[in-house]
């Protein structure tokens, strides 16, 4: 950790607590900052503030967030990334000219290990989790690990690292419009699709605020990009950037591509695409972002090879859990919109049987009808949304659908409609809260009640 010292004496104010809040708090006291929290929690509901509340040293507002707030004057905002831009605390610290930063832009100044940093709409995760587990492959000196959006505080990881290791960081959208010097060696960009309006406003935003991650990058850096879209072809030329592309499709050899079923570094083969253990073209394009870091990073074929043949999916992605009987379980979970399920069902060959419901946001599913008609035998439904998912689903010509409490309940009815070469996939392309409290407990309960039917133990 770098003992920066642009912090001490300086009023900082810390929006938003979590995780992320708590640890940016900490990291900022620790650089001699004064620290004021403000989370809209109420104190006896809020164990982060309890935290910070015993350990001393904090100014801590908690209830309702007013504009007032900033009375007492200071330097800079901390903000956790999911509060917009256009509450009225934010609002106010805009309209003051107050610097707003998220805690991935503090985390990166204090870093001294070797920053990658990855975004997109879809795939951020998967990736992120590849290219860390190939970062540890031939290893002479320090280790590789994971931060930022993925669930772990980019703060908290930072400080125990040093100039011997690497950070891969997921950063969001959300994360990255609170960035100013944020500055990685290696920045990814794996697609990008209209994601996150009611929080951006507009796409253009939402791009410009995708493109953050490489506006502090050198010649000496590298921007990894995904050349199968015209889009992303275009704005990598805003980048100072080396640039690296990869693409499914062989429209580009001058990075990772695929071609006739191989997984290529420019010209070197390096596996076969249908041995990458995640189903799913996506997947074979979040492999190929994957491979390019690690070869400009300098691994081996054989090491890339081995995480990819292994490498079973990140929970609640498109995740293998198990097979038994020959029925092969994946939990997908984290399918929490309509795209989301698409691509999970094009990556299957074998008949689907779908467990799909959740959150009702008011619209209707007729475009997943094409999907379902062409990879789903049947089709277990819960949740506010079955009805609209069922209307779907009889546009499709699928016969067999049945309603059920709840994902877990649809676990042995989803067996009973299978054959032995079936997939029984949980993808819900909902969110899940009118059920659960997120999509985690979802596939947690769902991958339960894959261990109880069939008395196996979920498959690492």
């Amino acid at each position: 950790m770098k003992r920066i010292k642009a912090y001490e004496g300086k009023r900082v104010m810390v929006v938003g607590l979590a995780k992320s809040g708590l640890n940016a708090a900490r990291l900022l006291k620790k650089l001699g900052a004064e620290v004021t929290v403000s989370d809209q929690q109420p104190l006896e509901k809020n164990s982060e503030a309890q935290e910070l509340q015993t350990e001393g040293g904090y100014t801590i507002l908690t209830g309702e967030q007013t504009p007032s707030q900033l009375d007492a004057g200071f330097d800079l905002m901390v903000k956790n990334p999911g509060i917009p831009y256009d509450v009225p605390l934010i609002k106010a610290a805009v309209d003051q000219k107050l610097p707003i930063i998220t805690e991935i832009e503090l985390a990166s100044e204090i870093a001294d290990a070797e920053l990658i940093a990855v975004t997109g709409s879809n795939g951020k995760t998967t990736t992120t989790t590849m290219i860390t587990k190939m970062m540890n492959q031939e290893r002479s000196a320090g280790k590789s690990a994971y931060a930022g959006n993925i669930g772990v505080p980019a703060s908290q990881v930072a400080q125990k690292l040093t100039d011997q290791d690497t950070m891969v960081m997921e950063v969001s959208s959300f994360m990255l419009l609170g960035t100013t010097q944020f500055h990685p060696h290696i920045a990814v960009l794996t697609n990008i699709f209209a994601n996150h309006l009611d929080y951006h406003k507009t796409r253009e935003n939402y791009v410009r605020a995708k493109m953050r991650i490489t506006q502090n990058q050198t010649a000496d850096d590298y921007f990894v990009v995904n050349f199968d879209s015209e889009e992303l072809v275009g704005l990598s030329k805003q980048s100072h950037a080396k640039v690296v592309p990869f693409s499914r499709l062989a429209k580009t050899k001058d990075g990772a591509y695929e071609l006739d079923g191989t997984l290529y570094y420019k010209e070197e083969p390096i596996m076969a695409a249908e041995d990458v253990k995640v189903p799913g073209d996506h997947n074979i394009e979040n492999a190929l972002a994957a491979i390019a870091v690690a070869k400009i990073e300098g691994r081996s074929s054989e090491a890339i090879k081995h995480v990819l043949t292994t490498f079973s999916g990140v929970r609640h992605r498109t995740q293998y859990v198990l097979t038994s009987e020959g029925r092969q379980f994946y939990n997908d979970s984290k399918a929490t919109d309509i795209e989301a399920t698409e691509m999970a069902l094009k990556g299957f060959k074998a008949p689907v049987v779908l467990l799909a419901g959740g959150l009702d946001r008011g619209y209707t599913f007729e475009r997943l009808a094409p999907f379902f008609k062409e990879h789903v035998k049947a089709i277990v439904l819960f949740g506010e949304t079955k009805n609209l998912l069922a209307d779907a689903a009889k546009k499709a010509g699928i016969k067999q659908i049945k309603f059920v409490e709840n994902a877990e309940a649809g676990v042995p009815v989803a067996y009973q409609y299978s054959q032995p070469g079936d997939i029984i996939l949980l993808s819900p392309a909902n969110a899940s809260w009118d059920q659960y409290p997120n999509f985690e407990v979802r596939g947690d309960r769902f991958i339960k009640a894959v261990e109880d039917l069939t008395g196996k133990k979920e498959e690492d």
